[in-house]
């Protein structure tokens, strides 16, 4: 029981940081290109997706996406997608 709770509230507070993550972009991204703290934000946002990116080579089993034509095609899409945003971020910091 306190394991599900546990699960549950964690899983809550990640999409919350994710969500407000998105809304930031969207409603302040002048900021975070062309000021300091905005580039030190965008610098935390690029590791932040890094190693989420890490995680999906490195903290998964292959066995779950491999051999599997569905599984195997979120996995593509959704390493490209967090290629994509790590490199986004990691260009609005060095730029």
């Amino acid at each position: 029981m306190i394991n599900r709770q546990i699960f549950y509230i964690h899983t809550f507070f990640i999409a919350l940081i994710i969500l407000l993550m998105g809304v930031l972009c969207f409603s302040s991204s002048a900021e975070l290109t062309e000021t300091i703290l905005g580039k030190r934000v965008s610098l935390g946002f690029a590791i932040f997706w890094t190693a989420r990116l890490l995680i999906q080579f490195f903290g998964y089993s292959s066995e779950l996406w491999k051999g599997k034509p569905f599984e195997t095609t979120i996995h593509i899409i959704f390493s490209i997608f967090w290629i994509y945003v790590s490199a986004v971020f990691w260009r609005i910091y060095w730029s």
